[in-house]
């Protein structure tokens, strides 16, 4: 960004920043151009389009149309968008001070010291406002926030923890318990500076204790000194404990049964779970909200004083009621998740502790075609038009992008009854695999073409077919299971139970035994999103503490239906879950589950 329009931008901000900032009603006022003549740039990534990239700056649609027209037809991924710079003040009488963001993408060679030199902000603040920032994404082509309120234009003081290190000798009868509690610190640390201890404590010994204390020093804006690979290290720092307290906000006493039903179920698989981490020696408090499906339901919930207790939030099914627990757990510091029947885009995009386990449309299709692309590269692939409802349009469109991205082949056929095995018999080839992906996804269209494709699947085993389906196929199983095996079908899909495995019987065994009924016969199933999603969230407190979100990558859950793998969705918004799963049905009549 040109150095003079950025202090003129600043300047402005500064002159009609107070009468702003004393209004008691909340204004959000957008400061700075959206002309084109200030920008900075975004580098496209997987699943993300116009709208999502919009969402994560506070910018319209329109605006970054206009900087790139090319980008209304498409995006690609890598493909570098110019993004209008702004800058936003939110403020109000309930919080303590607005805030507001440049935003800065980092270039080839630039440093965290350099961008806090450039902009006169402390590097300490600018990772404070990016929680998702590493020394690995701190990379060039990735953006980063810059705190407007933090520029600096004279020395300042701050105060710094540091860590130093004191001789201490062991004295008769102590223990390893005693000296911890007595300089309040973790076994493992003590350990980390005397390795020798681990032989065992003995009186007479030497050793390093390592005490935290703060220190008061003077920075000037120009001689900021920051180590982010240390900084990185100290918030992935590892503090396990025992304790969680969880609060799930569900629509439980609503009008439409099925709804009811659905969460009931789910609240039901969470106990489960509560209860498996209570055997396995964790303490948890959990305590359970009706939010009904209106807001003022869910504005009543959130006054309730004992809901600051939790340090989980799970809940939320309408955009409303996510938009207000997000609003309410980034005001009080809580870690919330938006759970697998819910969609939390908008909130997710600037929101650094939401953890979005449903996956958006956009997200699921481009990896799931950047799977297909790696898994079937060397097949020949045919998209067939059956001309049925539920056509998989965006999912089609993504998957021919990733294709002629990647130089990969493929063909389209248009259904026709009368001539269909035939014209379909004339693309196959006997020199590699054949896959068979249908445009539409409904029932309809796999009956028009399940029988042809089981006669050549038979009669030609030359042609080694394979077929390629979608999530809600796994509800066809009572119809077509026999076919799916025959033709080697692969289905990407988000939730996969594999019934047959001995951890999902074990599950819908002790749920029966529980509560004396079966799981209702809906996909997915809501009690095993509740047990999945109660395992995996608990499992991170306990192994990883407060700070889970820095270490959940490394979180190893074996899941009977969800998966989980979250990524940031920038680096100061919150995560998104990843996980995707390709289910084959085997010729040999195995499933395998893959992720």
């Amino acid at each position: 960004m040109n150095k003079t329009n950025f202090y003129i931008i600043v300047l402005w901000l500064c002159i009609i920043s107070q009468p702003l900032f004393s209004q008691a009603d909340k204004p959000q006022v957008a400061f700075g151009s959206e002309q084109g003549e200030t920008v900075f740039y975004h580098t496209v990534e997987h699943g993300q389009t116009v709208y999502s990239i919009g969402l994560m700056y506070d910018v319209n649609e329109e605006a970054i149309y206009r900087l790139n027209p090319s980008s209304r037809q498409f995006i690609r991924i890598g493909e570098k968008l110019k993004i209008p710079q702004k800058i936003i003040a939110v403020t109000g009488a309930d919080e303590p001070k607005g805030e507001m963001y440049l935003y800065h993408t980092i270039q080839s060679g630039e440093t965290l010291y350099g961008v806090s030199k450039y902009y006169k902000v402390p590097a300490e603040d600018i990772s404070g406002a990016n929680p998702g920032l590493t020394y690995q994404t701190f990379s060039s082509g990735k953006n980063i926030r810059i705190p407007v309120a933090k520029i600096q234009s004279a020395p300042t003081t701050v105060t710094k923890t540091v860590v130093k290190k004191i001789e201490y000798r062991i004295k008769k009868k102590e223990t390893m318990y005693g000296i911890c509690k007595k300089f309040n610190i973790t076994g493992d640390q003590l350990i980390r500076y005397n390795p020798e201890l681990q032989a065992g404590v003995k009186a007479g010994m030497l050793i390093v204790i390592p005490v935290e204390t703060e220190e008061t020093v003077t920075i000037a804006p120009e001689q900021s000194e920051f180590d982010l690979q240390a900084w990185t290290a100290a918030q992935k720092e590892i503090r396990k404990t025992n304790v969680a307290n969880i609060a799930l906000l569900l629509p439980l006493q609503v009008s439409d049964v099925q709804t009811s039903t659905r969460f009931a179920e789910y609240y039901e698989g969470f106990l489960i779970a509560v209860d498996s981490m209570r055997n396995a020696g964790m303490s948890v408090e959990l305590s359970v909200y009706d939010i009904g499906d209106n807001s003022q339901k869910i504005k009543t919930v959130l006054e309730n004083e004992s809901l600051l207790k939790a340090n989980l939030i799970i809940g939320g099914v309408t955009g409303e009621q996510i938009e207000q627990i997000a609003e309410y757990t980034l005001k009080n510091k809580i870690k919330y998740v938006v759970p697998s029947f819910s969609k939390g885009d908008k909130v997710t995009s600037g929101n650094a502790s939401i953890f979005q386990v449903n996956t958006s449309y956009q997200y699921l299709f481009s990896y799931a075609t950047a799977r297909a692309c790696t898994l079937f590269a060397n097949y020949n692939i045919i998209l067939l038009n059956t001309y049925d409802k539920d056509e998989k349009t965006l999912f089609i469109n993504t998957f021919k992008a990733d294709m002629k991205e990647r130089k990969i082949p493929f063909r389209e056929l248009s259904f026709n009854a009368n001539s269909f095995s035939t014209n379909l018999t004339g693309m196959l080839v006997t020199t590699k695999p054949n896959l068979i992906v249908p445009l539409s996804g409904s029932i309809e269209a796999l009956h028009k073409i399940k029988t042809t494709l089981r006669t050549l699947a038979d009669t030609k085993p030359d042609y080694r077919l394979t077929l390629f389906g979608y999530p809600e196929w796994q509800t066809y199983t009572n119809e077509c299971l026999e076919d799916f095996f025959a033709l080697n079908t692969h289905i990407y899909t988000s939730f996969y139970a594999n019934y047959t495995s001995p951890e999902v019987q074990q599950f819908n065994n002790r749920y029966k035994y529980w509560y004396k009924k079966n799981i209702s016969p809906s996909y997915p199933k809501y009690a095993m999103m509740g047990y999945d999603t109660g395992m995996f969230f608990l499992l991170a407190i306990s192994q990883y503490g407060s700070n889970f979100e820095n270490n959940i990558q490394q979180l190893k859950y074996n899941s009977i239906q969800t998966g989980f793998h979250f990524e940031r969705v920038n680096n100061w918004g919150g995560f998104i879950n990843t996980n995707l799963y390709m289910v084959r049905y085997n010729r040999d009549f195995t499933i395998t589950r893959f992720e």
